[in-house]
């Protein structure tokens, strides 16, 4: 069976204060790339799927190492489009304790904002592909962007790919009534649709009760209204999954997931975390779930695998997860203490 899975988005070069230094003292930075469908991609081929990721870098030595960072950890990078000025940028600070973490994006006019519509053989490079999964940032980025990813996502369902998306609603980058509008015709052709505890607010106007993400109190019997109003929304949609974020601060979360299918609301076991780093948490629960659903697994125990990799995740720097399979299922079964392994 074919376990292709093809992501689409932007990767961008990170640079992050060393430790805990704040923008304004920081004489360096650490460098990294990630971005949301990479670090898909990046867990996907660690997990052992033929993960593919398209998107367009610049012709220059810092589109080189992003294409070779990809590289190095498996996926696939034959469909890259090689063109425009620059890659885009973020900055990271990292938070602490009751100070919150920032970020601040250099992204505008990057290779992947100039993509348009027609730039991509999609026929081609989604040939024998069982999954496709992009994001809520990418059509964010600029307006032939977002037509692009409704171009992709069209081409996806029309082959009988299993589509994903995660809303991940950006502020930064667009209003809530632009997101509303693309997100809209993005979800007509999404089977599987991801989100954070407050995307379906932030992009649609679906509130999960009276939840109070800042004070770390979340009502999770009200996410299965919220996603049985996406699903109503949109109806080629099969499964809603949602990640739920206690923050008790900036170093300490609880953390967890539930899962709708039309039929059972699923709940998964809660994890305590001291975070070394967030980035990529939801993007590493996607990963996990389109792990858990491709390789058969079924929707309780998919859930719990997404849950318990996007958990590690946060004990991992940088953007990707550099967790296998085996360590993933390992915490599932309760092996999370932390003791040394010899």
């Amino acid at each position: 069976m074919s376990t292709k899975v093809v992501t689409f988005g932007e990767i961008m070069l990170r640079l992050s204060t060393p430790g805990y230094e704040r923008f304004v003292q920081a004489k360096q930075f650490d460098i990294n790339f990630g971005g949301g469908e990479a670090n898909v991609a990046v867990s996907l081929a660690q997990f052992g799927l033929e993960a593919h990721y398209l998107t367009r870098l610049p012709k220059h030595e810092i589109g080189d190492a992003a294409l070779n960072e990809l590289r190095k950890y498996g996926v696939k990078t034959d469909h890259i489009l090689r063109g425009g000025e620059r890659l885009g940028i973020y900055f990271l600070e990292t938070g602490a304790s009751q100070r919150a973490s920032k970020v601040i994006y250099d992204r505008s006019h990057s290779a992947i904002a100039e993509i348009a519509p027609g730039m991509v053989n999609w026929p081609e490079v989604l040939q024998e592909a069982k999954w496709f999964h992009v994001t809520g940032i990418t059509p964010a980025l600029s307006a032939s962007a977002a037509e692009a990813t409704i171009e992709a996502v069209k081409a996806a369902r029309q082959q009988g790919v299993t589509v994903s998306c995660d809303l991940n609603y950006r502020k930064k980058l667009w209003t809530r009534e632009q997101a509303q509008k693309v997100m809209a015709s993005v979800m007509q052709n999404v089977e599987v649709a991801i989100a954070n505890e407050e995307d379906a607010e932030m992009v649609f106007g679906i509130k999960a009760g009276e939840t109070d993400v800042e004070a770390g109190k979340l009502e999770v019997a009200r996410y299965q209204s919220v996603a049985g109003q996406l699903m109503k929304m949109f109806p080629a949609l099969k499964k809603v999954a949602i990640t739920l974020r206690e923050s008790l601060s900036a170093s300490d979360n609880n953390w967890s997931g539930v899962l709708w299918d039309g039929k059972t609301f699923y709940q998964s076991r809660k994890y305590g975390i001291r975070i070394v780093d967030r980035v990529g948490g939801g993007d590493s629960f996607a990963a996990g779930l389109i792990y858990g659903l491709l390789t058969g697994k079924d929707a309780p125990a998919a859930l719990e695998f997404a849950v318990a990799a996007s958990c590690l995740k946060h004990s991992v720097p940088g953007d990707f997860n550099h967790c296998s399979v085996a360590e993933v299922e390992e915490l599932m079964k309760g092996g999370g203490s932390g003791r040394v392994q010899r």
